[in-house]
């Protein structure tokens, strides 16, 4: 082989060895190309955007904030520790959200269709009416007369109050008024002879004894009163 060949094959090596590098230039040529527009464009639009925020915000601002940022290191830690618990939090109870507020919604619907949220909204109104209605003093008045009453229907719930009650509701539907005739000493005594009259007499009786407790307030323990002269 003669030198011109020799000289000949080593030129190809290197003119393949330089192909890579000239395909690679070329590339990043045509990149340079695409880029440098893109970038003019991109300075020009930051540049416009910057100019907004220019009066307010300067070099030392940047500086301040980054030392301010070192120096809370620490809690900005604690605060992304607190993230993340929450995150784990949410996540434990989706599961139960996605259970629970389906049966939530049944059960205020279910509210709603049978008119309870509807009742509650007309209390709101009648307790808006009465405080329109009453002064304060007037409704601290009403719920001692509301105690008392209640109260009252304690006591009337007692077996023996509520059957005299029952029996005393009756009584109008058995007396005929249409029958009724003046009365004197000797037709009292007549009708004293009527059995019915006779206990009914007893029972006035047991009311006079009775009612005789309200003079020392109830307590079943009167003194004997002095005859009235």
């Amino acid at each position: 082989m003669t030198n011109e060949e020799l000289i000949l094959e080593r030129l190809d090596r290197i003119e393949a060895q330089l192909a890579p590098i000239t395909q690679t230039a070329s590339g990043i040529k045509e990149l340079r190309d695409d880029v440098i527009p893109l970038s003019g464009q991109a300075f020009r639009l930051l540049t416009r955007e910057l100019e907004d925020v220019e009066s307010g915000f300067q070099l030392e601002d940047l500086m301040a904030l980054l030392k301010r940022s070192l120096r809370s290191v620490k809690h900005i830690i604690f605060a992304l520790e607190q993230m993340e618990n929450m995150v784990d939090f949410v996540t434990t109870i989706e599961p139960l959200l996605k259970s629970s507020v389906p049966k939530v919604i049944n059960y205020l619907d279910d509210l709603e269709q049978r008119g309870v949220l509807r009742i509650l909204t007309s209390m709101l109104d009648v307790r808006a009416k009465i405080a329109a209605a009453y002064s304060p003093e007037d409704i601290d008045q009403i719920g001692d007369g509301a105690v008392v009453a209640l109260g009252l229907a304690k006591k009337l719930s007692d077996p023996k109050a509520a059957e005299f009650l029952e029996k005393i509701a009756t009584l109008p539907s058995k007396v005929d008024l249409s029958g009724a005739k003046p009365v004197g000493p000797f037709g009292m005594l007549s009708a004293l002879s009527s059995k019915e009259a006779r206990e009914g007499l007893g029972v006035l009786m047991q009311l006079t004894k009775a009612m005789g407790e309200l003079k020392n307030g109830g307590n079943g323990s009167s003194r004997e009163s002095e005859p009235i002269a």
